[in-house]
């Protein structure tokens, strides 16, 4: 009974899961735009660890189960996932003076594309044969949807190009992390991945911020801002991982996938609202096309559950 009550609910916290993405993207991350990029993440990152360690500490002995490859997946999902993934869609979604940042958060749906390319690349996984006619459409779809009818102006001052490259940066980081989890989680659960994720994450973004210097401008941080801190932690960073687990691994990857669009669906919602900026037609027709896109994409394979 317990079961059967979970798998109906499960749909429902990949739900607020996604939902609880788009407030982030939309509402808390960009408030942080006045202060380096680097120290956000930092901040973000030790915060999250700290806060989890005395739930985790007692299972550390586990990592001597971990050989040399898995080692080297942790390192990767945390270098690539909790640092130049983060790191890029934070910097993308600074740009709220400039651009439509529910583009910027709509961009991130093209992770099953490159996922599911470097599993078969990395994992040997068998590649769905009409993958690339969807995979190629979506990104058709991605690019009128950034870009509208108009053609992107190929130079370093134009914000939309800059946000787009730093979103699709962040997109190809959290897909190759995804991939090289997938080894990890062979031997430790994902709760404690998750936390060894953040734990790494940490340490690497400390040692940049102090090689960098950036993170002398911690006094910076305003007490509004360390508000916004603490509601990314104990809200949308590792509690919302958990809870969008928690729901995949009773569902399938193709009910998953429906779910998750509520993640770009209360961003379009929410930014309309805060910032009054809405898209286009074009831009319109082309979120549709990627969203149908990566839905038939993700159910090709089961590559979300194991």
């Amino acid at each position: 009974m317990k079961r059967l009550q979970e798998r109906r609910f499960a749909p429902l916290f990949v739900i607020l899961a996604a939902i609880l993405w788009g407030v982030d993207g939309i509402v808390l991350r960009p408030s942080l735009y006045t202060l380096p990029v680097i120290l956000v993440v930092m901040i973000e990152s030790s915060a999250a660890a700290l806060i989890m360690t005395p739930f985790f500490i007692n299972q550390f002995p586990k990592l001597k189960q971990l050989n040399y490859k898995e080692w080297g997946s942790l390192i990767g999902v945390a270098v690539l996932g909790g640092a130049v993934g983060t790191l890029a869609i934070t910097k993308a979604l600074f740009y709220v003076e400039y651009i439509n940042l529910s583009v910027v958060v709509l961009i991130q749906k093209l992770q099953p594309v490159f996922a599911i390319a470097l599993a078969a690349l990395l994992l040997k996984e068998r590649l769905p044969k009409i993958f690339i006619k969807w995979a190629v459409i979506a990104l058709i779809g991605a690019y009128f949807m950034t870009f509208g009818a108009h053609i992107p102006r190929l130079n370093a001052s134009d914000k939309t190009l800059l946000a787009a490259g730093f979103a699709l940066l962040a997109t190809i980081s959290f897909a190759s992390s995804t991939v090289l989890s997938k080894r990890l989680l062979r031997k430790i659960d994902f709760h404690f991945a998750t936390y060894l994720r953040f734990l790494v994450t940490a340490i690497l973004m400390i040692l940049l911020a102090v090689s960098t210097q950036k993170i002398e401008f911690v006094h910076q941080v305003t007490r509004h801002q360390w508000m916004i801190f603490l509601f990314i932690v104990l809200f949308t960073g590792a509690p919302a991982i958990f809870l969008y687990y928690f729901g995949l691994r009773q569902i399938p990857a193709s009910v998953s996938t429906i779910c998750e669009l509520a993640f770009p669906i209360s961003a379009i919602l929410l930014e309309y609202v805060l910032y009054k900026k809405y898209l286009s037609l074009a831009q319109w027709l082309g979120t549709i096309v990627l969203l149908y896109s990566i839905v038939k994409i993700s159910s090709m394979v089961n590559f979300w559950k194991d």
